[in-house]
């Protein structure tokens, strides 16, 4: 692979731990790497490990790395051959692939002309129904905004307002009372205004207890596509997923065949390039309507890479040099079972607000089957600056079972002092016997909220922190220690 690698330096223009893993690829294939750096940000692991670490200016760290002319300007002054978006921030924008295009930088990604259609809902709607795919009833308001009101209601209820632009979750509403459609159209218009700059909307009939399944795919921009299985991503509070895994337990082999030859069936309607996920809501009867298209890597891309035994972000540098797919569909399948579990710096006690602080104390879980991406150190500092999200704890078992049963044991064994994280709630889930039974939809953590805060203890988390700190040498031993400057009085008293 490497004697064919045609991209020699690498720039990672993400942070966090989606950093940190592309470049732990991207070294183990030979590629030199350079990852970005706002003065504001402490050290993390892909500043660790990175080759080369560049400095972003703006007014705020987000606006850093929104900066499509700066990063730009900055991966040809390092002579970067290629970059890598990750997931977030410039990763699924086309203004950033043609700019890169024009200082003759490679995009690892899709083209900007297939993230421009996949990335509008409306446009992606109407593009893969007109191939033969199934979307959900819906209204479009670009079709005729006087009568937009009036087709919506026409979809019946309840209905699911979105963005055209949205991702995310971000702009969402979910209408159920006939009279609170217009205030509601409203409220969504002015979220995608704020958060996407585009007002415009669509409606659909809203599916009551929907799962989430979506399909990895892998293209090559040659009209050859494969696909990696699917995902369930149905534990999502506020549209925000926290806990994935494959293999979904709702699919029968035969629907999963379906779900799977639909996603690779679009993605090779677009002619992809590199890495996607192709998204569905699953209907309680088995039907399925395909939701969006995800042009870039997945935050749940490794339980993908735990069941197939391929690395996703090695498959998407190999296709950006500009080899063939190189995979036939026979060759990709999956083995066991694999969960995901997304560690965020928030307080689950007290609506899941954002959490700061330092890091005194990080010891992340271990042993057979377990996995952690982390974007922290001990040491570090959690602010507000970026998105919540800490950690993935990734694990694999023989059988869903032990998976869960491994999911648990990582939560548990996994230390994080100084910051309150969601642990302790990920853990009360994977606890739930509708959780362990596989009975969930999108509206599981809503439905269950007041058990899954009752099946926490406080005393008990308390105890077993004190416990986990007690145990720790490095503490232990600073704790204990004499400062030199007593040890010099000797026995001398007051």
């Amino acid at each position: 692979m490497t004697a064919r690698m045609s991209i020699r330096k690498l720039l990672v223009a993400n942070r966090g731990e989606i950093a940190a893993r592309v470049v732990r690829t991207a070294r183990a294939i030979g590629i030199r790497t350079a990852v970005l750096r706002h003065p504001a940000e402490v050290d993390a692991p892909a500043h660790r490990i990175a080759d080369e670490v560049v400095t972003i200016e703006g007014a705020t760290p987000v606006a850093a790395y929104l900066d499509i002319a700066q990063i730009t300007a900055l991966a040809g002054r390092i002579g970067a051959d290629a970059v890598h978006p990750g997931y977030g921030f410039l990763a699924e924008n086309a203004g950033f692939v043609r700019a890169l295009d024009a200082a003759g930088i490679v995009f690892v990604g899709p083209t900007g002309d297939v993230i421009d259609l996949m990335g509008d809902k409306v446009r992606a709607r109407r593009f893969v129904e007109e191939r033969g795919f199934s979307v959900a009833p819906s209204a479009i308001e670009d079709d005729n905004p006087e009568d937009f009101v009036q087709r919506a209601r026409a979809v019946g209820y309840p209905l699911l307002i979105k963005p055209s632009a949205g991702g995310g979750g971000k702009g969402m509403r979910i209408v159920r009372d006939a009279a609170r459609l217009e205030a509601e159209i409203e409220t969504a218009r002015r979220e995608g205004e704020r958060y996407f700059g585009d007002g415009r909307l669509f409606v659909e009939r809203y599916i009551e207890n929907p799962r989430h399944v979506e399909v990895q795919v892998l293209g090559d921009g040659r009209g050859n596509v494969v696909h990696f299985w699917e995902r369930e991503c149905s534990i999502q509070r506020r549209f925000q997923k926290i806990i994935e895994e494959t293999p979904s337990p709702a699919l029968t082999p035969g629907q999963r065949r379906e779900i799977c030859d639909a996603a690779a069936g679009i993605a090779r309607a677009v002619n992809y390039r590199g890495a996607g996920t192709v998204e569905f809501i699953r209907a309680p009867d088995g039907a399925f309507h395909f939701l969006e298209m995800n042009t870039r890597l997945q935050v749940e891309h490794p339980v993908t890479e735990m069941v197939t035994g391929f690395d996703l972000v090695g498959e998407q540098l190999r296709i950006a040099a500009g080899q063939p797919l190189g995979l036939r569909q026979e060759d990709i399948a999956q083995t066991g079972h694999s969960i995901e579990l997304r560690v965020c710096a928030e307080d689950a006690d007290a609506d899941f607000r954002p959490a700061i602080g330092d890091i005194l104390l990080l010891d992340e879980p271990a042993g057979p089957g377990v996995r952690v991406d982390s974007g922290i150190l001990d040491g570090g500092r959690v602010t507000t600056d970026f998105d919540p999200l800490l950690a993935k704890l990734i694990v694999h078992g023989r059988d869903r079972d032990e998976a869960i049963a491994r999911a648990r044991r990582a939560a548990q064994d996994c230390v994080i002092l100084g910051v309150t994280t969601n642990l302790a709630y990920l853990d009360a889930i994977l606890a739930h016997p509708r959780f362990r039974s596989g009975d969930v939809s999108t509206g599981f953590l809503a439905e269950e909220a007041e058990a899954l805060q009752q099946g926490r203890d406080p005393a008990i988390t308390d105890i077993l922190a004190a416990a986990t700190v007690l145990s720790d040498a490095r503490l232990v031993k600073a704790v204990d220690s004499v400062p030199e400057i007593y040890r010099m009085m000797g026995s001398w008293r007051n």
